[in-house]
């Protein structure tokens, strides 16, 4: 990753990874796109590369990752979809030109037209989360149990009671947290 920026959180799922370049929603936030570059930088590592981008398609991006969120953190708590996300969503989805190809290896991945636009890759990742918050793949939208972060995440665990968006981060604080607060309880209990 770039210097001066901090690292993209990549997971398993493209439109929770999105929503993910936005960490830390309910403490202080982390903005993991915060230039034009860095969603290229983002969109690139993600099979999505696009040539360029501007600071209005920036701030396309934004809107959809905040309008997935939105919706996958209703549907993770079974409430009615917000219109307005749903909208940005559909919206984004429609306006793309990618088309999904099979590789040699038997993997779908997604070409983007040749101009390679930004709306193109953006579509890509709404036509993502449409999939996952229409309950169309194997998982169930859940949110991040840290009390900061509060990120939806797809979770394709085999018991679907996943708790921590991401184990390295959320799920390690929240563990040394706990071992901490024993620690100060029992103080003689690490000899």
């Amino acid at each position: 990753m770039r210097a001066g920026f901090p690292d993209f959180r990549l997971g398993t799922v493209l439109a929770t990874s999105f929503t993910a370049t936005l960490t830390e929603r309910r403490g202080d936030a982390v903005e993991r796109i915060p230039t034009p570059q860095r969603l290229v930088d983002w969109l690139g590592v993600n099979g999505l590369a696009v040539d360029s981008c501007t600071t209005a398609q920036l701030d396309l991006a934004r809107e959809l990752r905040e309008s997935i969120h939105a919706a996958a953190t209703a549907a993770a708590i079974q409430d009615a979809l917000p219109a307005s996300a749903v909208q940005v969503i559909n919206d984004c989805s429609a306006q793309g030109r990618a088309a999904a190809i099979l590789t040699p290896e038997g993997k779908r991945q997604w070409r983007l037209s040749s101009a390679s636009r930004v709306e193109d890759a953006l579509s890509v990742i709404a036509a993502d989360a449409i999939s996952i918050i229409a309950g169309e793949r194997d998982g169930k939208l859940a949110l991040c149990a840290s009390p900061t972060c509060r990120a939806a995440f797809f979770d394709t665990s085999q018991s679907r009671t996943r708790k921590w968006c991401d184990m390295n981060t959320c799920g390690n604080r929240q563990k040394k947290a706990r071992f901490n607060a024993k620690q100060h309880k029992n103080p003689g209990s690490a000899e």
